[in-house]
């Protein structure tokens, strides 16, 4: 047999065969991710691409979390380490070490920045309603950066506000 006749043999989806199958989920779609083995998530639809640890370039007089720069095709894309931001520890760059790209497209602007996590974890979908509001706790991450918790089998996965985690410090105004 060649390879037309066992290509014949595939069935083939065609435009009418797909009904029923449902693509799209419902509810919202977040990328998980471990900061100090603690779930985070951000929408999905920011994310720009997840790229492996290479130490950018150094950035003189900038904050601690802030790592440096990478040249994405282009465009100049500051890294900032999420551990270090939130005060969660002291991070290690192992192979599982990724930086997350995040990009916000407002009306004026776009806004890419990296963040540097732990390791990728998995795709949350999330209801409205499955999103609890965060309490005021006092925790490590402020409250500014916490849009709601998820509770997901045992575990509790904090949802990221990617437009805060964007915005600019107050020090980066001047």
């Amino acid at each position: 047999m060649n390879i037309q006749e066992l290509a014949q043999d595939v069935p083939r989806v065609g435009d009418n065969d797909i009904e029923g199958i449902d693509f799209i989920t419902s509810g919202e779609q977040y990328l998980t991710f471990i900061l100090e083995q603690e779930q985070y998530a951000v929408d999905i639809l920011c994310v720009e691409e997840i790229r492996s640890w290479e130490p950018p370039t150094k950035i003189p007089n900038s904050p601690e979390y802030v790592k440096g720069v990478i040249n994405m095709r282009g465009i100049i894309v500051p890294i900032l380490d999420l551990r270090l931001k939130f005060n969660i520890g002291q991070p290690s760059y192992t192979e599982v070490t990724v930086v997350i790209v995040l990009t916000l497209e407002s009306e004026q602007q776009s806004r890419t920045i990296g963040f540097v996590v732990d390791a990728v974890s998995d795709v949350l979908n999330a209801d409205e309603s499955d999103i609890k509001k965060a309490p005021a706790f006092g925790g490590c991450v402020p409250q500014h950066y916490v849009e709601g918790l998820v509770n997901v089998g045992d575990n509790v996965v904090t949802l990221l506000n990617v437009q805060s985690l964007q915005a600019l410090e107050p020090h980066q105004l001047n």
